[in-house]
């Protein structure tokens, strides 16, 4: 039973302690008489009663038995007795533990790993932990501060099966407690490194998408980006380039303006760049590159960034064409630090003037610089690839030029300006007019090709200025409305 030593009238007696009733009859109030003699004695007996500690009891600070007890059992310890100084602490981690003295009990669940540890006992250290974290009413606190002190020990095991049975240990006593939930995640990682280091790469990335680190709260943002991006860095390494993706939009890119955070971000960026080169997204892939190019780090140095500028120069000329890709390459065009770089700056030039580029051209003045780079390796098949694309680039663009300037030309003289055959002049046209990049129509009988687009007849004119001026009234109709709510909002204020 628990007791309050403020209250003025309990009852914990015998039958000489039972206060006296007053009335006439039974049917009288009764009133409950304070004795201080009594009072007294009940308060002696629930002193003798109530063990120290126990819950209910006035908060106990244990730490002066605690520290005698502890270098105590060090003594044993040292003599070869660890499991009875072990033991000698048990009666007094029960004690802080119902007390919900944490600093004490600390001290105590801690002492227990350091006695294991100097002992060289790495079985008994895993059996107390484990005994000590199924304590009943256990103190959330201590066992953190026992399960860090085990992690720490992770890395001084004397022999890989010491350390696999110990991670085993910390990964058994830690899941499904959200309280630990940042240490198992440091343990798993070092599991998922000794099972790479193994070469079993599938299986250290299983390992660590156990992990949901992105809701863990007791985790800082930049450990837990850490995180996310060496799971990103094993599902890459695994192949499992769908999930990388997945995984990738975990990451908030505003982490990365700070820039203490700037370390992270360019790991980012050159996983996010193998992940489009393998998918053929160039236009992304330029984007990732001029991140990196935007670096504070990376610009101040020039031996960073000479590289730089010619993948950028070179994935945004290979990405399809459209208005994000024209305005993209235009703004590269711009960047100073291209003059630098002559001859890509005069590669870039060639696609954004109106006029046509001979491919023959290209081969004879670039082709040599350009398969040098790791982009056109023709050795390995992805540069082999990237180089047949390259080639398309130039055929679309020469399209789009002779769209420009023709209105109507004849088969003939197309694809001797293409230098293709006619099929695949027809096949690269087609490609463009299904992406609305132009517009064309073949005659075969003919063997004329026309861009001209269709007129428009009135009724189609009338009806889009129609719909432009329904659009504009609406627009005008919600600034009014907004600046009626604002001047409302002003007016409400100054009154308060």
């Amino acid at each position: 039973m628990a007791f309050d030593d403020d209250a003025d009238e309990v009852f914990t007696g015998g039958a000489d302690d039972l206060p006296q009733a007053s009335g006439d009859g039974d049917d009288a109030p009764k009133k409950l008489l304070k004795k201080p003699s009594a009072m007294a004695a009940a308060a002696e007996r629930r002193k003798k009663a109530t063990p120290l500690g126990s819950i209910g009891s006035d908060k106990v600070d244990f730490s002066p038995l605690v520290d005698a007890q502890l270098v105590e059992a060090e003594k044993i310890a040292v003599s070869g007795r660890l499991l009875e100084a072990l033991e000698s602490l048990n009666s007094l981690e029960k004690q802080t533990r119902t007390s919900a003295d944490i600093p004490s009990n600390t001290k105590i669940l801690v002492a227990n790993v350091t006695l294991c540890h100097k002992a060289n006992d790495w079985k008994l250290l895993a059996e107390r932990v484990t005994l000590l974290s199924k304590k009943h009413g256990l103190l959330k606190t201590s066992v953190t501060k026992m399960i860090q002190e085990v992690v720490a020990l992770v890395e001084k095991t004397p022999d890989m099966a010491t350390k696999l049975e110990l991670i085993d240990t910390i990964r058994t006593i830690t899941d499904g407690k959200i309280f630990v939930e940042v240490e198992r995640a440091r343990v798993t990682r070092i599991l998922s490194k000794i099972k790479e280091d193994e070469g079993k790469i599938v299986e250290a990335a299983d390992i660590l998408q156990e992990l949901q680190v992105e809701t863990y709260g007791s985790m800082d943002k930049r450990e837990k980006t850490d995180f996310i991006l060496e799971q990103m860095r094993l599902l890459l390494a695994k192949q499992d380039y769908s999930r990388a993706q997945i995984i990738s939009r975990k990451i908030s890119t505003k982490l990365f303006e700070d820039e203490k955070n700037h370390d992270l971000k360019l790991r980012f960026y050159n996983l996010m760049i193998s992940f489009a080169t393998h998918s053929n997204l160039y236009l992304d892939t330029c984007k990732y590159y001029r991140h990196i190019y935007d670096t504070k780090s990376i610009k101040e140095d020039e031996s960073k960034w000479t590289k730089i500028p010619e993948n950028v120069v070179l994935y945004v000329v290979l990405a399809p064409y459209d208005n994000e890709q024209s305005d993209l390459i235009n703004r590269i065009y711009e960047d100073p630090n291209l003059n630098k770089l002559s001859l890509y700056k005069e590669f870039v030039k060639c696609f954004i003037t109106n006029e046509l580029v001979r491919w023959p051209k290209i081969d004879e003045i670039y082709g040599a610089t350009l398969k040098k780079s790791a982009v056109f390796d023709l050795s390995s098949e992805s540069g082999a690839a990237r180089w047949k694309a390259l080639h398309e680039r130039v055929i679309e663009h020469n399209i789009r030029v002779v769209a420009k300037y023709y209105t109507r030309i004849t088969m003939n003289r197309l694809k001797q300006l293409l230098d293709l055959s006619e099929k695949e002049t027809e096949d690269f046209l087609s490609k463009l007019v299904v992406s609305k990049t132009i517009h064309a129509r073949i005659d075969r009988p003919a063997g004329f090709v026309s861009f001209v687009p269709p007129s428009r007849g009135p009724n189609t004119v009338l009806n889009a200025w129609s719909s432009d001026i329904n659009k504009l009234l609406e627009l005008i109709s919600t600034t009014c409305h907004l600046i009626n709510k604002e001047e409302m909002v002003q007016s409400i204020s100054q009154a308060l």
